[in-house]
């Protein structure tokens, strides 16, 4: 989840709802669209490591494909899968991140007089004592 929204903090009411609808739309792109490739083996020979994988799929593939699934479920992924627009999906999660990003920032409570002068906050503000 940091890839879309980065490492900031996000406290309040507003910026949770965003980041649930964000979540929401990353995690459709990512099962439906987004291949990945899984190690399927892994051999040493001395300080070398040689590392074999399987053919690129994305999740959706690989549970479709899957000889044990049960069909209910695989039918409404095929549904969903059938659903998904993706540069309309892509273009939602990056006006959503931008909203996030253009979110006003707001301090969450004022310094004490002990933490003022403290050598964290002077590295916080750009300073160094």
């Amino acid at each position: 989840m940091r890839e879309p929204v980065g490492c900031q903090r996000y406290d309040s009411a507003e910026e949770l709802a965003l980041l649930n609808q964000i979540r929401k739309l990353d995690r459709i792109f990512t099962n439906y669209l987004l291949p990945q490739q899984k190690l399927v083996h892994q051999t040493r020979k001395g300080a070398k490591v040689i590392k074999t994988h399987d053919k690129s799929a994305t999740p959706y593939q690989r549970t479709v494909s899957h000889p044990n699934f049960k069909k209910m479920p695989v039918i409404r992924m095929n549904a969903q899968f059938k659903k998904i627009r993706v540069m309309a999906l892509s273009q939602q999660i990056l006006e959503l991140t931008g909203r996030l990003e253009n979110f006003p920032f707001q301090s969450s409570a004022p310094l004490s007089a002990s933490q003022e002068g403290s050598p964290m906050r002077n590295l916080l503000r750009g300073g160094f004592s």
